[in-house]
């Protein structure tokens, strides 16, 4: 008796479609055309005898053994990509593809300066960059979507190893025109919380600005504006707030040609802590410390000719 068995390609569509909600998004995903795309899940349906998906003009609708079905491919998808990189881990280190997702507080800021010698001392790794929010990341990482992750903690990314590459101090930036007492450190207290202007939800660095103070006053009255590190910087340019930032992105010159000061500042929990995160048990868990040591290294480097 011959068993058919559902093809790696009709549950990656599959899995597509669950992610997309969208059969054109979806299609896009996996570089196919809608029509290949919908066909695959068709024949899919057809082989296990069962409906995955409801369609109507306007809504994809996963039925109950659909949504489990999706689940269980994301499984076995995950399994097939570690058939392959249990092969590459038996070759040369840091060779072949490898999904990276990248907080978009950190990309900007270090990756220009450690990608090329990245290519230079690893030529045949193939780093495919996503930069997207920290608790994206994650899920992308634990789906299997992506193989690593660039991040700042403290921050909840399930169960991962963690390879701490450095510390990253936080810094106040206000107008020139402002005034802050002394001229070293900034104490958290001397902070003005009404003018206070951060990430909107979603960026973990707003979460490491709010423990700074840890006040929950502070908390209900920061102005949670900015969708990205350059908003809240032209926002303070103006005159609307201060704000914090990292201390890589005034080294990689955020505040360049602006009228802006910045200055460290004086708490117990002042900085976040750069690392690199990938699923515990990863055969190429190898690949992932050797790549921490290359990012800790260059950015040593980075800072050292920024002093």
């Amino acid at each position: 008796m011959t068993t058919y068995l559902p093809t790696l390609k009709q549950l990656q569509y599959l899995v597509a479609l669950n992610d997309a909600g969208h059969f054109g998004r979806a299609a896009d995903a996996c570089y196919v055309t809608q029509s290949t795309l919908s066909a695959g899940i068709r024949e899919l349906e057809t082989l296990i005898g069962v409906t995955l998906v409801e369609r109507t003009r306007r809504v994809v609708r996963f039925t109950p053994l659909g949504e489990r079905i999706a689940d269980k491919a994301r499984r076995v998808l995950r399994e097939a990509d570690e058939l392959g990189e249990i092969a590459r881990a038996a070759g040369r280190p840091l060779t072949g593809e490898m999904r990276m997702s990248v907080i978009p507080t950190i990309a900007p800021f270090l990756l220009p300066q450690i990608l090329p010698q990245l290519r230079r001392e690893y030529p045949d790794l193939k780093l495919f960059l996503r930069e997207e929010p920290t608790g994206p990341a994650c899920e992308a990482l634990h789906s299997g979507r992506t193989d690593c992750v660039l991040l700042a903690l403290p921050y909840a990314c399930g169960e991962v190893e963690v390879e701490p590459l450095f510390a990253d101090r936080l810094f106040v930036a206000f107008p020139q025109a402002d005034t802050l007492p002394g001229s070293g450190p900034v104490m958290a207290d001397d902070i003005d919380e009404t003018r206070l202007l951060l990430l909107e939800d979603g960026h973990c660095l707003r979460d490491h600005a709010l423990a700074v103070c840890a006040t929950s006053e502070l908390r209900g009255q920061a102005a949670m504006l900015g969708t990205s590190l350059h908003t809240i910087v032209q926002m303070v340019e103006n005159g609307l707030g201060v704000t914090m930032l990292p201390e890589m992105a005034i080294g990689a010159g955020i505040l360049r040609g602006t009228h802006i000061d910045a200055r460290p500042i004086d708490a117990e929990r002042a900085e976040r802590r750069i690392a690199l995160v990938w699923r515990k048990a990863s055969p190429r868990e190898r690949d992932f410390r050797l790549l921490a040591g290359v990012l800790r290294t260059a950015a040593a480097e980075r800072t050292d000719q920024g002093r």
